[in-house]
């Protein structure tokens, strides 16, 4: 709490920090518009001191639909800000995934098809091309529920959300919908996964005015290289879960 009362989250970046650059220079370039504000920071120390929100959208118990609608409403609010000098663009992080993609697959020993491999690939590799900066936007890089939290007073009655732990890239909007499009396999593969997929890609480019076609490839890179990362790191259900709809989608 601040000496007027007002509480805040002092927030400590663990190593190795790749993240905290592309982190503070959103935060600094929002001014608390549609991202938590910055209050203070100490760069040599990876500390930042933000205000305090409340629930993330995860824990509000709201269905898939209503979840989505809050998440667009809020990235809509968010592309607003100017995007500073300096952040990853939308080419470098295709790129990058590209790399952990080929890599990664063969070191859990090709947990899923060559055919989803290679589509990713060629749709991180599309992506690249497109890459336009006088396009983009500054995107928060991982929006999914767990980082957008309820704003505590907004002056309006509504249940508002604001944007944390932002990656920070200069990329197409398109990307920030990659994450709601890689979320909630389960929702998916409870029917026709590839129809429910491709009718949540069409919504996200109706609530947003963002083209499907660029939705889809970077949710099905994200999709990909998701599913991957949280095998590797043990989660083997949501990673199994997660890369069953990409078989699904693939060629779709």
């Amino acid at each position: 709490m601040t000496p007027d009362g007002e509480e805040v989250v002092v927030k400590l970046e663990m190593p190795p920090y790749g993240s905290f650059a592309g982190e503070v220079r959103t935060l600094l370039a929002a001014e608390g518009r549609g991202y938590a504000r910055l209050l203070d920071l100490d760069e040599g120390r990876h500390v930042t001191l933000q205000e305090r929100l409340g629930p993330s959208l995860c824990e509000s118990g709201l269905p898939v639909p209503a979840r989505v609608e809050i998440l667009c409403a809020t990235l809509l609010h968010a592309w607003e800000v100017p995007a500073p000098e300096g952040l990853q663009t939308g080419a470098e992080k295709a790129r990058w995934l590209s790399g952990f993609i080929t890599e990664t697959w063969e070191d859990l020993d090709r947990p899923c098809s060559q055919s989803v491999v290679e589509q990713a690939l060629i749709f991180a590799e599309r992506r690249e091309a497109a890459f336009d900066p006088e396009a983009a936007v500054l995107v928060h890089g991982d929006a999914h529920g767990a980082n957008a939290l309820q704003e505590l007073r907004n002056g309006s009655g509504e249940a508002r959300y604001k944007l944390v732990d932002p990656d920070g890239l200069l990329a197409e909007p398109a990307y920030d919908l990659a994450i709601p499009m890689r979320e909630w396999s389960s929702e998916l593969l409870a029917g026709d996964a590839a129809r429910l997929g491709r009718e949540r890609c069409v919504h996200l480019g109706r609530l947003t005015g963002v083209d499907p076609r660029p939705i889809w490839q970077w949710g099905f890179v994200e999709r990909v290289s998701t599913g991957l990362f949280v095998t590797w790191v043990g989660a083997d259900q949501m990673g199994r879960e997660m890369l069953d709809v990409a078989e699904a989608w693939t060629g779709s």
